[in-house]
């Protein structure tokens, strides 16, 4: 069985739904914090939190778990910055929690959410993992942390892993069973859906003067579904021993910017989407586009959906969450 840390979350929940497409058991592991116990469908699940022994001692204890997806974590750069302390407790000192449970149980296998915040300001474009970590916030730190300490619980432990480092996950599953809902919603494109449903009057760009084609950050968008599937290919690789451990990148090799975005998400919902443009945020990069060739090669997988695709799901999306609220 599978143990999917954070899996009654946003991106856990899909790769819940791939992998028993795929034939895996999982089961999930939630605090609920930020998850939602609506996501749950017919998958067993504990209620723990990855920073209490206890909590996963019980897990491991009531099923047998031979592979782990790690999708539990604190993922907000803004708060990452007003609370460096909950960051490292709950990113590193709960995933050394996990993988201390995982080594006296017998878990040899681990997918870990990373992120591409752990690049920083990159030196190049496209980013290539082995482009120099330069983290310039907490989150992306704490994320870099617990990669280094995955490197030596392989070298000491055999514990075998990949690091999927993400770039901006977006979009929903087209059965309209998941999609991005937080609390509070900080992603560009709900944020943008929000405008054109009326729900926020309009959406805020921060900063048009970047050195992009129209000013605004460009970045990856990568579809949700697509990157669940990555993680199935990565833990059959892995487990199958027909790789080892190692960090990949998972985005599309494409960007598109905050106008871009914008513009795609008003002829998707057929409205005009209210525009505040304002300065800067700090730790902004300008462009984050992933370099996708070694994930290709690795896990014999590309992501399929194009930034229409994603912003057409999370709109399906967005509208059955509206109308069940309303309803």
């Amino acid at each position: 069985m599978i143990l999917v840390t954070g899996g009654a979350g946003y991106i856990g929940s899909h790769a819940v739904k791939a992998l028993k497409a795929a034939g895996f058991e999982p089961v999930i592991f939630d605090n609920f914090s930020t998850g939602h116990r609506s996501f749950i469908r017919d998958t067993p699940c504990v209620d723990g939190d990855i920073r209490n022994t206890s909590h996963l001692e019980k897990a491991f204890a009531r099923f047998q778990i031979d592979g782990v997806l790690h999708f539990a974590g604190k993922a907000l750069v803004p708060e990452s910055h007003q609370n460096p302390a909950v960051y490292y407790e709950v990113n590193m000192t709960g995933g050394l929690r996990l993988l201390s449970t995982m080594r006296e149980r017998g878990a040899k296998f681990v997918i870990f959410s990373s992120t591409c915040a752990t690049y920083g300001v990159p030196e190049t474009v496209p980013i290539r993992e082995d482009c120099p970590q330069h983290p310039i916030n907490p989150y992306g730190e704490s994320k870099l942390a617990f990669e280094r300490a995955l490197r030596w619980f392989n070298q000491s432990y055999g514990i075998e892993y990949l690091a999927l480092r993400y770039f901006n996950a977006a979009g929903a599953d087209r059965d309209g069973e998941f999609g991005e809902e937080h609390q509070p919603e900080t992603h560009l494109i709900p944020l943008v859906l929000d405008a054109a449903s009326g729900r926020r009057g309009s959406v805020q760009v921060f900063g048009t003067d970047y050195p992009t084609p129209d000013g605004t950050c460009v970045r990856d968008y990568i579809h949700v579904t697509d990157l669940a599937e990555a993680h199935v290919a990565g833990l059959q690789s892995l487990m199958s021993g027909r790789i080892r451990s190692q960090a990949l990148n998972l985005g599309t090799g494409s960007g598109h910017s905050v106008r871009e975005v914008i513009q795609t998400a008003q002829r998707v919902t057929g409205r005009e989407i209210a525009v505040e443009e304002t300065t800067r945020r700090a730790g902004d990069p300008p462009v984050l586009v992933a370099a996708v060739d070694r994930a290709h090669d690795v896990l014999n997988w590309t992501a399929k959906n194009s930034l229409e695709e994603i912003v057409a799901t999370a709109w399906k999306w967005h509208q059955r969450k509206s109308s069940s609220v309303g309803g």
